[in-house]
């Protein structure tokens, strides 16, 4: 048995994250997934992602354009096409101190938390890579 899907992202409603202003679309419904959580994340000009980790869960970044990550508060250029793997424990998110939208395809596996609490979220106290100057 064959079982697959195709969504196009665009055709997803946007929504904002809880815990930012980032825009989300949520595609982990759509795409009828049950082992992975997937969202498109638009990251626009000046904007930042909640540094966070996941309790359990790894999360994989593709840069659909070019794009920026911090990791433990160190902002990384990430290029166009690039894949970025983010261990459960380590502080991570995205961000964009340029004048251009980045937009990335987010996977979490294993699925923790429901599609619309995207995991449980851990935020630290301090780290924030939203003091980054540039």
């Amino acid at each position: 048995m064959s079982e697959f899907s195709i969504v196009r992202p665009s055709d997803v409603e946007t929504e904002q994250f809880d815990t930012c202003e980032t825009a989300v679309r949520k595609l982990t419904e759509p795409l009828g997934c049950t082992e992975t959580r997937v969202n498109q994340v638009i990251v626009d000009a000046g904007e930042v992602t909640t540094p966070h980790t996941h309790d359990g869960q790894e999360e994989v970044f593709v840069a659909m354009t070019d794009g920026q990550v911090a990791i433990e508060g160190e902002v990384r250029d990430v290029p166009a096409g690039a894949v970025v793997r983010v261990h459960p424990e380590t502080v991570r998110n995205l961000c964009n101190y340029t004048d251009e939208t980045h937009v990335w395809i987010a996977v979490g596996a294993p699925p923790v938390g429901t599609v619309d609490d995207f995991g449980a979220y851990e935020i630290p106290d301090s780290g924030s890579a939203r003091d980054h100057d540039e």
